[in-house]
């Protein structure tokens, strides 16, 4: 084989297998996918998987496991189908759906979750292999089934999926097979059951089976199936093993027995019932499910000799039965059908007798109250399962189980329903107790009593009595034997069956005798007493069920051998009592002849017999021919007896009424009596205690009854009753009659069909109009106004509609609907409309409804009742009940004949009826979704005919019409925008959408046809229109793609889009308006922008293009379309706020539009200009919907940065100040509130000192609300300075201060707030001078490379760092946010491969502010505390300084030819502003000679000295510390002032002759030399008027380096001397500066380089804390090479590291050595005032302080350390070209630039990894046109299937988890 070649039979098939792709022609596979086979090539198949159709590969053949499957279709539109079961199919739907969620939840954490789904799709993955094996038994499979239908709906439920709807049967409805009505019920029972289901598992009732629970409530009986598997005893004997259910409360056995005989080999006797020994209880109901415990009890009888430890030395006697022991298990749960496992054998611990006179029922409850059993391992096993039914059904339902082989032992009781034919006369007799006298014997007697059935001749009755079922009948039953007890309590009941007919001739006859061990004496022992009670009373009636106290009389072998002599004797003691003998004295021992034994015998009896009563008056009705003169009698007391008895002879009670009736027929004696009685069994069936026995009365109507002539008296008798319904007498009796009016009637017609099968319609005419004249007189009864009858009238329209079915069998049923109209319309108006309607119901209900022609008189009664009844809103259940209904049945397609002409007199007469009835409704009543239901029922089966004629339903009044489109309108968009059924009812909201589009373009085609003219044109209509179609269009439920996969499959599939349809269809309505376009503008602007902001791309570019025909309207209007433009660009912002728009839009839209646009004659420039605005402001508004997702609120600030700035670009004010807020709150989220600040100025700077009433755009928030505008702009300027003196910009507060002043001063007059304004400014200028406040780093960062997005890609930002916040920690938050971007290593400019190349590279340093002072300060003594607020605030450029050198390297001095080059960066904003970020708009550099760098370094040093010593003049309390280190920095020898350098470099003869230029410099620099002395000299003084005792010794040696080194540099370069006044120098500074903070502990190096801070990684990057730069750059501290690196390689670092931190400590021994005295931290804790606000956001200050000296030089050193690293929060950054608002709060107009929008995060961060969903545009190349070609043919061998030892993963569809 060289080619693919197409499959034929291998086309369907499951992978078994992960496979992942390889190349570009593999199609990867996830264990569990489902592939489609289209080709097959030497072990390769090439196809696709059924979750991504169009991805076609190829993938080994042995990793697909084949499945059969019908293909429909060829080619392109082949598809294949599973052949498998509906439900398996659903099966593996669900678990592909739920697995996905599943995996999400793993990925989410959420374990509780996550394991309840585990074991949910286990259980389903478990069921399906079931159902697939097919080897499961119907019964269990149809359970099976109801069990996985009712866990995926349970499951769907929990995962938030839709609702499942089914029918009966648990198959899945088709909504299109399906009434609507239907569907609705449907979703009601659905929902109710997984809300039970829901609640049983919170109440903790995990196993219980709703299904299996609704069985039971529905099935009156059913039965406990068992199979004894084995005995595991150690018996020894023969034994019978008698099994029964067990009421343990009432302590009494509630079934007969089961019986099995078991050998002492330790197998059943009969072996041929080895492994096969069943029994099924029977008549179980639901009386027995309330009992609070049932168990299950087996009893063991040996049988054998008395004592098993017996030896046979001698002879024992043999086959006495002797108690041994019993198992009892608990089988509560598997009755109520808690527990259902058949499989499970189940093992009945054995409990034996503790001795040989220990009772059984003792035993038995004693294992029952015990919690545990020392059983020994003996025990019975056995399995149990609940069947339902009685014993005929689960023959018929369950085969495989119950057999003709099954032993069937019965309820001791009648079952719930006792079915006419099923005779059962059986009698049980419980062996209870008695009391034996030892007579002669030394010991009590061991009594055994036989028992035996006789009849009154003395013949015994053979085989009549049964210890249990599964054995024979016996002819004499013999007790167990306890040996040596005066007192036995056997407890042991038997069954006995007589024929009906010998009952009355028997009696029970019990025998004595007492029974011996040994055989030789057990045979001389004799019978000493006898016992008996007869079956049946003097009276007839059957032996009374209880226990009865038996007279034992002394046995007399002469006189008791015959029957006839003892039967005439008192069988029980009230008998005996009855005759007028004692039971005390000496009488009682003597009866006659027969001598009355001391012994006392009870027995218990229950009578379960359909034949025999034991009640008397029952019995005399039964037997009423015997004596006819109590026939009147007897059919009172009929009403009397009991109704247990009565249903139990149901049969032969109705028999004998209709006997009298039949054999009187001439006589009416007799009639009302019998049609009473009549009524009596109706109702007691009908009562709810019998209810069960309704089958019996019909089976009895139906196959036994015979009383051809009963229906003539029946009539009379009732009609009678009617007549006379207002006689008090009556009322009751004919209240009976109507509640039993459907049987009645049954046996009516019944009695009518024998009498014409009889004589071939007879009497037809005289039927008939009894019939009539019944029918008149309860309409008659009806009109009447009688409160009387109310009762009697409700009953009535209660019961009638009963007997529709039947009497329509033997009526004319068109004539039946007149007479029921009738009915109905004499019922009192106002009175009975509740029963009313239900009667309705009923009828609709009825096979007369079904019928056209009686549907024709009917239903008009029925509409005009409900139309006045829903008009009134009288019982809107019950009518939305009836209206269900009628629809239902118009729905059906077969049996009801045409329907066409009854749907329109519905829309006719109830559809707007309806409408309002919906309307007037809240969404909180109960049945409103009946109602909307009802609507949508009648829309659905409106035809296109129906519509057309429902215009000509309202005659020629045109605003009926009109009212009746806006009725419905306004209704159907309310139900879409508030839907008013639950979200997961997806089916039913599909049917009520398809419905409702049918619906609204058949009125579409109304509003063309005749409302569109200019005479009928109505706007507020078609306004309506337009609205209610954009609405169905938006609606939550139509968006497909929120969907999953599967789901939008099948709703594409069954429904198609419908946002498609009645798109176009808003476009054809729109463009058929014609000239009536421009009264829409702008008010369809906002919907028709909805509609195209569906994610639709057909329904776009249909529909996008009306914007141009709304502007083209406009324009030809005004000359202008300015409406259409203000709202588009208000509603857009709305929109794709809200979630709608992407970037396909925003091209469509652009395309779309510039088309139109260009091709129109006026509309070219401007449109244009409207489109690319639109654009640029869609752009903007993606953009800041895609971050405001992201964490990181800084990417959001820079966003609503770029969306605030373009709506104030094109003069938007109110959507302007609506983002200045955004961006306020964000501010404030961040305690960003100097950024806070400034927004909020922004919309102060908008505002003016007037009384100017506020526009209510500006009111935009409701804690800036004023009704003037300088109301207002003082609200905020109060926040504005709330926020300033947060951020600690006590300035900026301070100026705001200024001007709100004036107008309190000047304009308001508010003294009392400008009061206040005045104290808080007083307290900014004490913060000022007194509060030291952090100085934040600047840093530079720049984004190179094509990975970045295009606003951010190669450009430079400005960064203002946090409070404390290093270079370090600022570079970690930049690379979360990007964690693919590499790090560059230089702070050279990149060069073109790498800002072309298509990773991330990110430049980060620090750059040094340039002070620009306000001009109020230049040239004055200011205090350096007030200055440093400017040294990084209100800044704009920084610079960075480099060192490079030039010409070749100097050993001597290498400081010649180094020199700096100095870039400076002018940001397009001051910093801070209203981000703490801002694009570099200009870089310019320049390079400063080694002699500049000299002059400016030794320049510097100079101003850090004098600052040092004002500080220290202004406060003595200052800490001397940072001042020893500087001083000695300088001054130390080593060093010597660090000129020396200086001296070598440029004060020689070469340099100057080499640059002549320079001279002017040098002198210069001499002359800051010299300038250097004097500040030193004062440093110096004061140095020694603070030094300690302690550091005196340093002092001494201070004074003497500098004195050496005054004398060398006043010698070469002069004296100089500063001010000799201290107070001029010193000023008006206040004597102490309050400091908020204390210098830090752990030593920290400086950088070197330059002013500008050279810092690597291994070097701080900050400046001295208070501003200045505390050395020189010295030539010893350069680098021998170029400095251009700034990190190197990490081990470098490391190293460096490492060696810093050697020599730190080195300098801290040194210091610890020479100032081991001094309490450095003690000096700083007195003046502490911390003023920062600590918050996670701002960490507090180091407490510290550092003290470090540097060994080469030996000087001392002061800097801050590092913080401890603030919360790593990630950042992103966004820019955008073309802003020009002053962000500092101030006009600029001068700027051009904007602040840099942040960039769009993706995943992590990673803009290397852009996806289409994250809507940013990147420029890629297309690929290159190819032709289609074919798959190309493998060139590997498929692999081999994976070892199975190594596939440890647990997975549904796609492997989830993995080990």
């Amino acid at each position: 084989m060289t080619r693919w070649v197409p499959s034929k039979r291998e086309k369907y098939g499951v992978a078994i297998y992960n496979y992942d792709s390889r190349e570009e022609v593999d199609l990867p596979l996830q264990i569990g996918d489902t592939v489609h086979i289209l080709e097959t090539y030497e072990g390769w198949y090439r196809g696709s998987t059924h979750r991504r159709k169009a991805k076609k590969g190829i993938f080994p053949a042995s990793y697909i496991q084949l499945k059969e499957a019908t293909v429909e279709g060829k080619g392109l539109h082949e598809t294949v189908i599973p052949n498998e079961l509906p439900l398996v199919q659903e099966v593996t739907t669900t678990l592909r759906e739920w697995s996905s969620i599943w995996r999400q939840l793993y990925v989410n954490d959420s374990r509780e979750m996550f394991n309840r789904v585990r074991r949910m799709m286990y259980d389903l993955i478990e069921w399906r292999s079931q159902i697939l094996s097919g080897t499961l038994p119907q019964d269990e499979l149809k359970e099976l089934k109801q069990k996985v239908t009712a866990k995926i709906d349970y499951g769907n439920r929990i995962l938030d999926l839709d609702l499942v709807v089914r029918d009966e049967d648990g198959n899945i409805l088709d909504p299109d097979q399906t009434s609507t009505i239907s569907l609705f019920r449907a979703h009601e029972m659905a929902l109710k059951r997984i809300e039970e289901r829901i609640e049983e598992e919170k109440s903790q009732k995990q196993n219980i089976d709703i299904n299996r629970q609704a069985k039971f409530a529905a099935t009156p009986s059913f039965s406990l199936f068992v199979t004894l598997k084995n005995v595991v005893c150690k018996i020894g004997e023969d034994a019978e093993v008698l099994m029964s259910l067990y009421d343990p409360i009432m302590s009494k056995f509630i079934s007969e027995n089961y019986l099995v005989r078991w050998a002492s080999s330790g197998l059943p006797k009969d072996i041929d019932r080895l492994n096969n020994l069943k029994a099924v209880f029977t008549d179980l109901g639901s009386k027995d499910l309330k009992r609070e415990k049932i168990s299950f009890v087996c009893q063991i009888v040996r049988v054998g000799r008395m004592e098993l430890k017996d030896n046979n030395t001698k002879k024992f006697t043999t086959g006495l039965r002797r108690p041994f022991g019993v198992a009892v298990m608990d089988v509560t749960d598997i009755i109520t059908g808690k527990v259902d496992d058949e499989d499970k054998q189940h093992f009945i611990p054995f409990q034996p007798v503790a001795g040989e006179n220990d009772f059984l029922q003792t035993v038995i409850n004693k294992v029952i109250a015990a919690k545990e059993v020392n059983h020994k391992g003996q025990g019975l096993w056995v399995t149990l399962k609940l069947l339902l039914g009685d014993v005929h059904q689960i023959r018929k339902d369950f085969p495989h189980l119950v057999d003709r082989t099954t032993a069937v032992a019965r309820k001791m009781g009648f079952p719930e329903i006792i079915m006419p034919g099923d005779v059962r006369n059986d009698i049980y007799v419980t062996l209870m107790l008695g009391e034996f006298d030892k007579g002669n014997k030394t010991t009590s007697k061991n009594v055994e009593v036989t028992m035996m059935v006789y009849d009154e001749e003395g013949k015994r009755l053979e085989n009549v009595i049964f210890p249990g079922a599964g054995d024979d009948g016996i002819s004499e039953y013999k007790s167990v034997i306890y040996y040596q007890v005066k007192q036995p309590r056997w407890f042991e009941t038997v069954k006995v069956a007589i024929p009906i007919e010998d009952v009355n001739r028997s009696h029970l006859r019990f025998t004595f005798r007492h029974r011996s061990s040994q055989d030789s004496k057990d045979k001389s022992e004799k019978i000493f007493a006898l016992a008996f009670v007869k079956l049946m009373r003097y009276d007839g009636t059957t032996l009374r069920d209880g226990e009865h106290d038996l007279i034992v009389y002394k046995w007399d072998a002469k006189k008791l051998e015959d029957a006839s002599l003892y039967l005439n004797l008192p069988a029980t003691k009230p008998m005996l009592e009855e005759k007028g003998y004692s039971m005390t004295g000496k009488n009682m021992h003597n009866f006659g002849n027969f001598a009355i034994s001391k012994d006392s015998f009870q027995i218990s009896t229950l009578v379960c017999s359909t034949k025999l009563t034991q009640n008397v008056d029952l019995l005399g009705l039964l037997k009423w021919r015997s004596n006819t003169n109590l026939l009147q009698q007897n059919l009172r007391q009929l009403m009397k007896v009991d109704g247990e008895e009565v249903v139990k002879f149901l049969q032969d009670t109705l028999d004998a009424l209709f006997n009298i009736m039949m054999e009187n027929s001439d006589s009416d004696t007799f009639d009302t009596l019998v049609f009473d009685s009549l009524v009596f069994i109706i109702g007691l069936i009908a009562d709810r205690k019998f209810q069960h026995f309704n089958p019996v009365l019909e089976t009895y109507i139906r196959k036994h009854f015979s009383a051809t002539l009963a229906y003539t008296k029946l009539t009379t008798v009732l009609k009678n009753y009617v007549d006379n319904s207002e006689k008090p007498n009556v009322t009751d009796q004919l209240f009976k009659a109507m509640k039993s009016l459907e049987y009645v009637f049954k046996f009516i017609v019944r009695s009518r069909i024998l009498f014409n099968q009889l004589y071939e319609d007879k009497g037809e005419s005289d039927f008939m109009d009894s019939l009539r004249q019944l029918f008149r007189s309860i309409n008659d009864m009806m009109c009447s106004t009688s409160d009387q009858t109310v009762i009697v009238k409700g009953a009535a329209l209660k019961y009638l509609p009963t007997i529709v079915n039947d009497v329509k069998l033997v009526f004319d049923p068109k004539e039946l609907s007149k007479l029921f109209t009738d009915f109905i319309h004499n019922v009192p108006p106002g009175r009975l409309v509740r029963q009313k309607l239900y009667c309705l119901i009923e009828i609709v209900h009825s096979d007369l409804f079904t019928q056209h022609d009686c549907r024709d008189i009917l239903l008009p009664m029925m509409t005009e009742q409900l139309k006045h009844h829903l008009e009134n809103r009288e019982e809107l259940e019950a009518c939305c009940h009836l209206l269900s209904n009628i629809l239902e049945v118009l729905y059906r397609k077969d049996g009801v004949g045409p329907t066409q002409r009854h749907v329109q007199i519905i829309m006719e007469k109830l559809l707007r009826t309806v409408n309002r009835t919906v309307i007037s409704m809240g969404r909180d009543s109960e049945i409103i979704g009946n109602f909307v239901a009802c609507m949508t029922a009648i829309l659905r089966q409106m035809e296109d005919y129906h519509y057309a004629h429902l215009i000509k339903t309202y005659g020629k009044m045109r605003s009926d019409v009109v009212d009746f489109l806006m009725e419905t309108f306004i209704m159907f968009k309310d139900l879409i925008g508030k839907n008013v059924y639950l979200a997961d009812w997806v089916i039913m909201n599909m049917m009520q959408n398809k419905v409702f589009l049918r619906a609204i373009n058949q009125y579409a085609g109304m509003l063309n046809k005749t409302f569109l003219d200019q005479a009928n044109f109505e706007l507020q209509l078609w306004n309506n229109y337009f609205h209610l179609a954009v609405a169905f269009l938006t609606q939550e439920s139509l968006q497909l793609e929120n969907f999953s996969s599967a789901k939008r499959a099948k709703i594409i599939s069954k429904y198609g889009d419908m946002r498609r349809q009645i798109g176009f269809e808003i476009r054809d309505m729109w463009y058929n308006l014609g000239q009536h376009k421009i009264k829409f503008i702008p008010e369809m602007v906002g919907p028709i922008l909805e509609m195209t902001l569906i994610p639709e791309t057909e329904l776009r570019k249909a529909t996008i293009a009306i914007f141009f025909d709304m502007m083209q309207c406009e324009f030809h209007s005004t000359r202008s379309f300015q409406m259409f433009e203000n709202e588009i660009i208000t509603k857009l912002d709305h929109e794709v706020e809200g979630g709608r728009g992407d970037e396909q839009y925003k091209v469509l839209f652009e395309k779309i539009l510039l088309e139109h646009c260009r091709k129109h004659k006026y509309l070219a420039k401007n449109g244009e200009n409207f489109v690319m605005l639109v654009v640029r402001l869609m752009e903007r508004l993606l953009d800041y919907r895609t971050i405001m997702h992201d964490e990181n609120k800084e990417n959001r600030m820079s966003c609503t940065v770029n969306v605030l700035n373009f709506y104030k670009e094109i003069e938007r004010e109110e959507m302007y100040i609506r983002y200045l807020y955004k961006l306020c709150d964000l501010h404030k989220e961040c305690d960003n509130y100097t950024e806070a600040a400034y927004t909020l100025l922004l919309n102060a700077k908008l505002l003016k000192w007037s009384e100017q009433p506020c526009a209510a755009h500006l009111n935009q928030r409701d804690e800036y609300q004023a009704q003037t505008q300088g109301h207002l702009k003082e609200q905020l300027y109060q926040e504005i300075i709330h926020y300033f003196d947060k951020g600690k910009m006590w300035e900026e507060a301070i100026s705001l201060g200024k001007e709100l002043a004036e107008q309190y001063e000047n304009e308001l007059f508010d003294y009392e707030q400008l009061s206040r304004l005045l104290q808080k400014q007083a307290q900014f200028y004490e913060n000022i001078v007194r509060v030291i406040r952090a100085k934040p780093d600047y840093f530079a960062v720049g984004y190179y490379g094509q990975g970045f997005p295009s606003f951010i890609r190669n450009k430079m930002f400005i960064y203002r760092g946090k409070e404390y916040e290093r270079r370090e920690d600022f570079e970690a938050r930049l690379f979360t946010i990007f964690p693919n971007a590499e790090k560059m290593k230089t702070t050279s400019p990149p060069s073109d491969d790498i800002k072309n190349s298509t990773g991330q590279y990110i430049q980060c340093f620090t750059v040094q502010t340039i002070r620009e002072l306000p001009p109020k300060f230049k040239n004055k003594n200011v205090s350096e505390q007030i200055l440093s607020f400017y040294t990084v605030n209100e800044v704009q450029r920084f610079q960075y300084s480099r060192p490079i050198r030039k010409g070749e390297k100097d050993p001597d001095n290498e400081f010649a030819n180094m020199w700096i080059e100095r870039t400076t960066y002018v940001t397009a904003y001051k910093l801070p502003g209203i981000l703490r970020w801002f694009e570099v708009k200009s870089v310019s550099m320049v390079e400063i000679s080694p002699l500049e760098n000299a002059m400016e370094t030794m320049q510097l040093t100079n101003q850090k000295i004098n600052n040092m010593v004002q500080q220290h003049m202004n406060d003595p309390n200052l800490p001397i510390n940072p001042l020893s280190m500087l001083l000695n920095g300088i001054v130390d020898p080593a060093v010597m002032g660090g000129f020396t350098n200086y001296e070598k470099a440029f004060f020689t003869e070469k340099y100057l002759q080499e640059h002549p230029e320079d001279h002017e410099k040098i002198e210069k620099l001499k002359d800051l030399i010299a300038w250097q002395i004097p500040f030193l000299n004062e440093g110096v003084r004061i140095h020694g008027e603070k030094v300690t005792e302690a550091l005196r010794p340093f002092h001494e040696r201070l004074e003497t380096c500098f004195k050496q080194l005054k004398e060398k540099v006043e010698k070469q370069y002069g004296v100089k001397t500063c001010s000799a006044n201290p107070d001029e120098r010193r000023g008006s500074r206040p004597r102490s500066m309050v400091r908020s903070f204390t210098m830090p502990s752990t030593p920290r190096p400086l950088s070197v380089a330059s002013v500008s801070s050279m810092s690597s990684d291994s070097t701080p990057s900050r400046p001295g804390s208070d501003g200045f730069i505390l050395e020189p750059l010295l030539p010893k501290k350069m680098h021998s090479r170029s400095q251009d690196k700034l990190d190197r390689d990490e081990m470098d670092k490391d190293k460096r590291e490492r060696k810093k931190e050697k020599r730190n400590s080195r300098h801290q021994e040194m210091f610890d050595k020479e100032f081991k005295t001094t309490d450095i931290s003690g000096q700083s804790t007195e003046a502490v005032i911390l003023s920062e606000t600590i918050s996670p956001l701002r960490p507090q200050r180091p407490k510290s302080q550092v003290i470090s000296i540097m060994a080469p030089e030996k000087r001392f050193t002061s800097s801050p350390v590092s913080t401890p690293g603030t919360p790593k929060a990630k950042l992103t950054f966004s820019l955008q070209p073309g802003l020009n608002v002053d962000l500092n709060g101030a006009d600029n107009s001068e700027q051009t630039g904007i602040p840099p929008p942040l960039p769009v995060k993706g995943n992590s961060g990673d803009y290397g990894t852009l996806t289409e969903s994250q809507e940013l545009t990147i420029s890629i190349t297309p690929p290159l046109h190819q032709p289609r070609l074919p798959p190309p043919l493998p060139s590997k061998t498929p692999p081999p299937p994976p070892p199975k030892t190594t596939r440890k993963q647990t997975s549904v569809d796609s492997g989830i988890v993995q080990y």
